[in-house]
């Protein structure tokens, strides 16, 4: 099967994982997937001599089929991360125009209302407040004040087009807001996913080692094949690290 039907066969079986049991990746993914992918093809040869330990033959199937499920949850994922990257330079060449706009519209509009005190308290409150988000309701708040009292903008030779701009801005970019700081929901969801992904296989994954780790411990060519080479690495580098600061 491809990496998106595991995803789909799988996908119920992550989604019912409580959120108290999903774990966050502490290796990188596409090291941890290799690595459960040469565990599979290692446990092969031991499949026979694994069942005495619980784990079938079907676990070992599994294994192969979970790594697709993450591989695919992890490409969603990252698709996620790359649109939030692209939102976040979007809004950070699209912002400074949304301010000036703000900045313009609460200008013209003090001078234009300035015999109007209703009027002008409701721009005060527009003007409060600060902040990404409080800017765009801003700018749709006072698109829609001016559209109501629109004859004291047309007086002082207002474009009243700028009015159809601030909203049309205001929706546009609260979107793009949402996205640039992964408050939308689906990315939040396609980071939850990815890790249940993960949750998921690991738990096999360290089900297969420490079997494959109790039935060799008097075979280190087999045992070797139970390890995680990554985390074998980082603790020979970091005990070397010791031993020269100590030196």
């Amino acid at each position: 099967m491809s990496n998106s039907d595991d995803f789909q066969t799988k996908l119920d079986v992550l989604k019912a994982i409580p959120n108290e049991q999903v774990q966050t990746p502490t290796l990188p993914v596409d090291v941890f997937l290799q690595e459960a992918e040469n565990l599979y093809h290692w446990c092969l040869a031991d499949k026979e001599k694994l069942v005495i330990t619980g784990i079938s033959e079907e676990q070992i199937n599994d294994l192969p089929v979970r790594a697709g499920a993450l591989r695919e949850a992890q490409s969603l994922w990252f698709k996620q991360r790359y649109s939030q990257e692209e939102a976040q330079r979007d809004w950070g060449e699209l912002s400074p125009l949304a301010y000036d706009l703000r900045d313009e519209l609460l200008h013209v509009f003090r001078f234009a209302y300035r015999d109007d005190a209703a009027i002008l308290n409701r721009v005060a409150e527009v003007a409060e407040g600060s902040g990404h988000a409080d800017m765009l309701q801003d700018l749709n708040n006072l698109a829609v004040l001016g559209r109501e009292n629109a004859n004291a903008l047309s007086a002082i030779g207002f474009d009243i087009t700028k009015l159809d701009k601030a909203a049309t801005m205001a929706d546009e970019m609260a979107d793009l807001l949402a996205t640039a700081n992964g408050d939308k929901a689906e990315q939040n969801e396609a980071k939850v996913l990815r890790d249940q992904a993960y949750t998921h296989l690991k738990e096999l994954v360290d089900e297969i080692r420490e079997a494959g780790k109790y039935l060799f411990w008097k075979n280190p060519q087999r045992l070797k094949g139970y390890s995680s080479q990554y985390w074998k690495k980082k603790n020979n580098q970091k005990e070397a690290s010791i031993s020269e600061n100590t030196d």
